[in-house]
């Protein structure tokens, strides 16, 4: 005979989102990145951490900067684990990658794209 629980004996389970994090690899691949993409307009690039959390959303995001606006033109977050491109002047979401070396390529496609690159 199915035994049947109460309420007293049913566990109660938290799902924690999977986030990833800007890592230090990111990091300076995004600093050869900016390098690369000078000639075509990239002014620079920098990591910031967000105040307010949001569950499955990276705290670290980056900021780019083109030579046209002195505003930040895009904006880079993990959300789960997808990298998302931001027009932050518009806030129109612009693209979702599987890799931060993807969402960098979709802004300008300036670094080789090789099979094992480090900057997943």
């Amino acid at each position: 005979m199915p035994r049947t629980t109460t309420s007293s004996q049913q566990h109660t389970c938290q799902i924690i989102p999977f986030q990833m994090e800007i890592t230090s690899r990111q990091q300076a691949y995004l600093t050869r990145w900016v390098q690369a993409a000078q000639p075509m307009g990239i002014c620079d690039a920098d990591v910031f951490v967000s105040e307010q959390k949001q569950a499955g959303v990276s705290a670290g995001y980056v900021v780019v900067w083109v030579r046209e606006t002195p505003d930040p033109a895009y904006q880079i977050y993990c959300h789960g684990n997808r990298w998302i491109v931001m027009d932050a002047i518009r806030d129109n979401k612009l693209g979702s990658f599987n890799t931060f070396a993807d969402a960098l390529n979709m802004i300008r496609p300036v670094m080789p794209r090789e099979q094992g690159i480090v900057a997943a």
